[in-house]
């Protein structure tokens, strides 16, 4: 598997991470679900170079995570805006923030807190079955094939046996 070809593999990890698989993909992410919008709020909230900046912002536009939409046009300037493809994004970003808050905090404790707007209450993200809503945990889901997955994949044929074994 090589990086550059990421996005044309039969994996749906593969793929996503062929998008948003590099730190500065993910932080530009989260200044988005913050509301930052604009070129130069975003180079000085990350401290980011320009040309790495323009990079990410480019890719983002090209795989339909952001529209880029002008707000002057002398000279021309251009907002940022996530589209549902790009908001589809934020349960993993919250996976993320939420594994970081567990694991990765110093004695401060958690550097934000996110208040749901409908009951007022600090949250923590879950993900749950959407067909049941119980919590989902790595050892409480089994993986079968679908029927996009390559079938001479080592990846195939181990969750074959597994599927058997379960």
């Amino acid at each position: 598997m090589k990086w550059d070809s990421l996005e044309d593999e039969p994996c749906s990890l593969a793929r996503t991470v062929a998008v948003i698989g590099d730190r500065w993909t993910l932080l530009v992410l989260r200044e988005c679900f913050l509301r930052v919008r604009r070129f130069d709020d975003f180079e000085a909230s990350l401290g980011i170079t320009r040309h790495v900046l323009a990079d990410r912002l480019k890719k983002l536009v090209r795989f339909g995570v952001l529209r880029k939409i002008p707000y002057q046009e002398a000279p021309r300037r251009d907002e940022y805006i996530l589209t549902q493809r790009g908001l589809d994004l934020y349960p993993i970003v919250m996976s993320i923030v939420q594994w970081g808050n567990v694991h990765m905090v110093d004695s401060r404790g958690r550097p934000m807190l996110h208040e749901h707007k409908t009951c007022k209450k600090m949250f923590d993200p879950v993900m749950v079955c959407s067909e049941c809503g119980e919590p989902l945990t790595a050892k409480a889901v089994h993986v079968h094939p679908g029927p996009g997955a390559r079938q001479s994949s080592p990846v195939h044929a181990k969750a074959q046996e597994r599927a058997k074994r379960d």
